[in-house]
């Protein structure tokens, strides 16, 4: 690894513990304010709709700046946000449309960020698609561990302070990140492309993404896979106390359980691919989630259901660390922004769907309804993409995206992946 990444995964770790203190404690600090339903979704909604309303156009502006500026300069400005809110909090003149607009803030914050991070990962490690495969898990790793695990409890346990000290302990692990961030060597820029509008830009992206079989295949897992899984999300609450008896204790437990199984596939992703090829390993996780959510609806106890969760846990972690090491591994550098941010919002664009399909389906059959479907949802998709993805079409994909450096170079050689059958 470059001695550079340590420092980006330094900072992507302390960023991704400031998110899961402030998922933990926006929340709460709306509860403060109201006890109004819709009010409260309006802040919890807020914070995705910059992907809806600007992924694209995010893309592309990404594939015009300079990548390492827009990261830090996004977490610089994410800092200095977070200090309004604890400002507000101080002088107890919170509100829900201040929540709000901070929770879109963060959110578009969060949207260059990432996209920019994604773009510069691969220039950073020679798009060599081992090393994007080793880094990618470790990231995934540290995500899964600091706002899943370690960060919405310190969330909670630093609001019992006072309702600004989550906030500027947000705010500090921006900051950090972007000074760590400032460190990270300097990458080439994208070449402009003279007379393109930027809308025009933003168009080019998604087709991109649309006529490339593979890009299509990886950009559809999250898709249909956000419809699957927020039904399941919906109502999961409901099934875990009414059909398995599981109090508010148990179902902490029980999406530990869901975390603790992200973090073991992050940790296998790698060997995964090399032992079956990247397109094989992205079918098998794939099926292993449908199969394991409908395990989930036919739990006959909350053990059953732990192990359900923590199985499609380890297939999501698995599936999150192979395919976007692929897609970054065979997307040409100036298109990577508008490519990463198409896939991205189509996944969040999925998600309302699923969470109305959850609510409808539990409504109008049964609550055990939405798991089924999600998990018969999620094999289907797993037969359709399943040739989109075959190693023979991710192996195509690689090498006509190895570097003009030849078979020397190492992002053109992968003896894991020469030997590795092309089952489907």
């Amino acid at each position: 690894m470059p001695t550079g990444f340590g420092r980006l995964w330094t900072a992507q770790t302390v960023s991704s513990l400031g998110d899961g203190v402030s998922h933990a404690a926006l929340p709460l600090l709306a509860l403060t304010v109201t006890r109004d339903p819709v009010a409260l979704a309006v802040v919890t909604a807020a914070g995705t709709l910059p992907w809806l309303l600007f992924g694209m156009l995010g893309g592309a502006l990404v594939d015009r700046w300079d990548r390492r500026r827009t990261m830090w300069v996004a977490d610089t400005v994410r800092a200095v946000l977070l200090a309004i809110p604890a400002a507000a909090a101080v002088l107890d003149m919170l509100s829900i449309p201040l929540l709000a607009a901070v929770a879109f803030l963060l959110g578009l914050g969060g949207l260059f960020f990432d996209t920019a991070a994604t773009a510069y990962l691969p220039e950073l490690l020679r798009r060599d698609p081992a090393l994007l495969e080793r880094a990618n898990s470790r990231l995934r790793g540290a995500q899964t561990a600091m706002s899943g695990f370690a960060g919405p409890p310190l969330g909670s346990a630093l609001l019992a302070l006072g309702r600004a000290v989550p906030l500027l302990a947000d705010a500090v692990s921006f900051m950090v990140s972007a000074l760590l961030v400032r460190t990270l060597p300097a990458m080439p820029r994208p070449v402009p492309q003279a007379g393109e509008s930027l809308l025009r830009q933003a168009r080019a992206g998604a087709s991109y993404v649309f006529r490339d079989r593979v890009l299509l295949g990886l950009a559809l897992r999250p898709a249909v896979g956000n419809v699957a899984f927020l039904a399941v999300e919906t109502v999961l609450a409901l099934f875990a106390h009414d059909r398995l008896g599981i109090d508010t204790y148990g179902f902490g437990l029980l999406l530990t359980a869901e975390a603790a199984g992200g973090l073991f596939g992050a940790a296998i992703a790698s060997y995964l691919g090399r032992r079956l090829g990247t397109g094989t390993a992205l079918t098998c996780t794939a099926a292993v989630e449908g199969l394991a959510i409908l395990g989930l609806a036919a739990a006959p106890n909350p053990y059953a259901a732990g192990l359900a969760l923590a199985v499609c846990g380890a297939g999501m972690g698995a599936t999150m660390v192979l395919a976007p090491s692929l897609r970054q591994a065979i997307v040409p550098a100036h298109l990577m922004g508008r490519v990463a941010s198409t896939s991205r919002m189509l996944a969040m664009c999925a998600a309302p769907v699923g969470a109305f399909l959850g609510g409808w389906l539990a409504t109008a059959y049964d609550i055990r309804t939405p798991l089924y479907a999600a998990g018969g949802l999620l094999l289907a998709m797993t037969a359709v993409t399943a040739s989109m993805t075959s190693n023979r079409r991710v192996e195509g994909a690689l090498r006509a995206a190895a570097p003009v450096g030849g078979p020397d170079h190492p992002a053109s050689k992968d003896p894991a992946r020469e030997g590795a059958p092309d089952l489907l």
